[in-house]
C-alpha cells in the first residue's frame, strides 16, 4: 500500500510510526507533506519522502491521511481538489468535521472519518470509523489494515452522531483515567507515600486492571465484586465513590463531551 500523509504533526507522526512498525508499509512508500521545516526534518528520520507540497505526498497513494489541525483544513485541502488519486482512499482524523464537509473540500468521493484516541501513538489505541458509500471493499480493507496499526479496538460505526459518541467516550476518555490516575497519586502522597512510589503502584494497577478485563472476558461488575471483601477496605472506599456520585459525574461528563462534539460539528 502506497500512503501520502497530509500533515506531521503530533497524530500524523504517530500514524506514521505505527505504520512502519507494523509494515503497513515501507518507508519508500510513504510521503509526508508537512509545512513546517522543523517538522519536516523530524519526519525525514523515518526514511519516508517529506515534502511541502499536499499535491506531490498524493502521487500514486492508494490511501491518504488527511491529519491536519481541523482550524487548517480549507487551506489544506484546496491544493487537494482533484489532485488525489482516483482509486485512493481519502482517512480524515480531524476531530469535530462531519464527512460531507470533508467530501465537499476535497472534492473526493471516497470518505473515511476516523476519530482515533491519544494511545494511537504508541499502538494501544483505539478508533472508530464512518466511511462514505463510495469506498469500497478493498478500500475499506486498507483502512482497517491502517488502524489495526494504532489501535487494539476498531469499531466501524454509520453516521456522524456515532463518531461524536464515540468521540466522548474514548477520544475523551484518556483525559478521564489521568484524572483518575492523578487523583489517586495525589491522595496517596498526602497520606505519606512518596511521589514516584505511588506513580509506579497507580499506573502499574490502572494498566495491570484494564488487562485483566480483557484478557479475562468478565464483566467489570464481577471483576469488581472479586476485589470486594464484605466490610473490607475496598468496600469502604467503594461505598464512599458511591455517595460522591462518581456514576452520576461520568455520565453528565460523557453527556457533555458529546454535546460539545455535536456543537463543533455544526460550525
Amino acid at each position: 500500500m502506497r500512503i501520502g500523509i497530509i500533515g506531521g504533526g503530533f497524530m500524523g507522526e504517530a500514524f506514521l510510526r505505527a505504520i512502519l512498525r507494523s509494515g503497513v508499509a515501507t518507508a519508500g512508500d510513504i510521503a509526508v507533506a508537512e509545512i513546517a521545516h522543523a517538522r519536516r526534518a523530524v519526519l525525514a528520520e523515518h526514511g519516508v519522502r517529506v515534502t511541502d507540497d499536499e499535491e506531490s505526498a498524493c502521487i500514486g497513494a492508494d490511501l491518504v491521511l488527511l491529519s491536519v489541525k481541523p482550524q487548517d483544513l480549507s487551506g489544506a485541502a484546496q491544493p487537494l481538489q482533484g489532485r488525489i488519486p482516483p482509486g485512493a482512499v481519502l482517512v480524515s482524523i480531524l476531530a469535530g468535521v462531519p464527512l460531507h464537509v470533508i467530501e465537499r473540500v476535497s472534492s473526493h468521493r471516497a470518505v473515511v472519518r476516523v476519530m482515533p484516541n491519544l494511545p494511537a501513538a504508541i499502538g494501544e489505541g483505539a478508533a472508530v470509523f464512518y466511511a462514505s458509500p463510495a469506498v469500497s471493499e478493498v478500500q475499506r480493507a486498507w483502512v482497517r489494515t491502517l488502524l489495526d496499526a494504532v489501535a487494539t479496538a476498531v469499531v466501524e460505526v454509520h453516521d456522524d452522531e456515532e463518531v461524536d459518541l464515540a468521540t466522548a467516550i474514548h477520544g475523551s476518555g484518556p483525559a478521564y483515567i489521568y484524572l483518575v490516575i492523578e487523583a489517586l497519586i495525589d491522595s496517596a502522597v498526602r497520606l505519606g507515600m512518596k511521589r514516584s512510589d505511588a506513580t509506579s503502584l497507580v499506573l502499574a494497577t490502572v494498566a495491570g486492571s484494564a488487562r485483566y478485563a480483557i484478557e479475562s472476558g468478565q464483566h467489570p461488575a464481577a471483576l469488581r465484586n472479586a476485589v470486594t471483601s464484605p466490610g473490607g477496605t475496598t468496600a469502604a472506599a467503594l461505598a464512599e465513590l458511591e455517595a460522591a456520585g462518581v456514576r452520576a459525574a461520568l455520565d453528565e461528563a460523557v453527556q457533555a463531551a458529546f454535546d460539545r462534539a455535536q456543537e463543533l460539528a455544526e460550525g
